[in-house]
């Protein structure tokens, strides 16, 4: 048997509800030289199931089951195991669109000198409702740029990279876990070059069961350690990670990570995790996890924006809670931090009209889903 073009890898852990979608996404590509490598990570619920039946359809379709051992090495695993030239990545409750691997791969076949190419994606809500479209910088300068100021300006879930590099690199580290893309993406750059297409190639997925206030807090530590090495390696230094065991604010510390930098990135990690789940509509969860980042971070101290932003879920739960004085005094506080919070009505009624328009352009241009 020929080694195929692309190798599709995944990670499940109790994904059942989404599973199927995301895997005959992959297998019903309009490019078929592929095989999708997914690791069922100790799930309890039917993912497994779900992948043998699709399986015995396909025989593209290679399964590993395993104790639980966390994402990092379930993806390391399964990209040991790969026989593509290039390594895809996609997340078990996302959706690749139909010409995504023909559109990436006509791309890297064309532009050996990429290492790293990702695209658009469509966000979808829980039920699959389009909610925005979201892009990053097509300039391969701007993208690196973007990396070395912090943000990770690629959607792992529409990643593609070459299969040697990746290994030339030594794969995703577990001590960077929940930014172990981030941390991937500043390793590979340091030697080649990491791009984005303008053209939407994934619907990404927003839900309530991919956010825990534990990936909050070691997502922001781990992407903070990462962008301090990358760093200290362009400066000709070691890289500090590849000696370290755990990723703690004293490490952080050392590698010149302030107290003020460490409490805004906590904050901004809290932000987008709380705003999953209040848009989800799980607004006990929600108000847990601003409970938990009261007790973790000085968030009051933090980048004005992100303060603004965090009264105004403070205000939305404690609505939901029947906490009507209080959320009004929560808003009023968000208001006095950021005054622009007030035209955000019209912000979002221009937004929806952008974004029907957006779904009519990419309606009309036959990325069949």
């Amino acid at each position: 048997m020929t080694n195929p073009m692309v190798s599709i890898v995944m990670s499940v852990l109790n994904g059942e509800r989404f599973l199927a979608e995301a895997v005959e996404s992959v297998l019903n590509q309009s490019f078929s030289d592929l095989e999708a490598i997914v690791v069922n990570d100790g799930s309890t619920d039917r993912s497994g199931e779900i992948l043998e039946s699709i399986r015995e359809t396909d025989s593209r379709l290679q399964i590993i089951h395993q104790e639980n051992k966390g994402l990092v090495e379930s993806l390391n695993r399964a990209c040991a195991l790969v026989r593509g030239k290039y390594i895809a990545r996609l997340g078990a409750d996302d959706i690749a669109t139909r010409d995504r691997m023909k559109l990436q791969v006509d791309f890297m076949e064309k532009n050996p000198e990429v290492s790293v190419l990702a695209g658009a994606v469509e966000v979808i809500d829980a039920s699959g409702k389009s909610l925005y479209f979201g892009s990053n910088p097509i300039d391969r300068d701007e993208v690196k740029a973007a990396l070395v100021r912090g943000e990770c300006p690629l959607w792992d879930t529409t990643v593609i990279m070459r299969t040697d590099v990746f290994q030339s690199v030594g794969g995703y580290r577990k001590l960077a876990v929940y930014s172990e893309d981030y941390d991937l993406f500043l390793r590979m750059s340091d030697h080649y070059q990491l791009a984005n297409l303008a053209t939407v190639l994934g619907k990404y997925r927003l839900h309530s069961g991919q956010v825990t206030v534990r990936k909050c807090k070691q997502s922001a530590m781990s992407g903070l350690a990462a962008k301090a090495a990358a760093v200290l390696r362009r400066n000709g230094n070691p890289d500090p990670l590849d000696s370290v065991t755990e990723i703690t604010p004293a490490l952080l510390a050392g590698l010149g990570v302030s107290e003020a930098a460490m409490n805004d990135a906590l904050a901004k990690h809290y932000l987008r995790a709380i705003q999953i789940l209040c848009d989800n509509g799980d607004y006990p969860a929600a108000s847990e996890a601003l409970e938990d980042m009261s007790q973790s971070c000085k968030w009051k101290e933090s980048e004005g924006r992100a303060v603004g932003d965090l009264h105004l879920l403070w205000a939305r739960t404690n609505w939901h809670k029947g906490k009507y004085g209080t959320s009004i005094l929560d808003f009023l506080r968000a208001v006095s931090v950021r005054p622009v919070i007030l035209g955000r009505p019209l912000k979002q009624l221009f937004r929806h009209f952008h974004f029907s328009r957006q779904t009519s352009e990419v309606r009309g241009s036959n990325l069949a889903i």
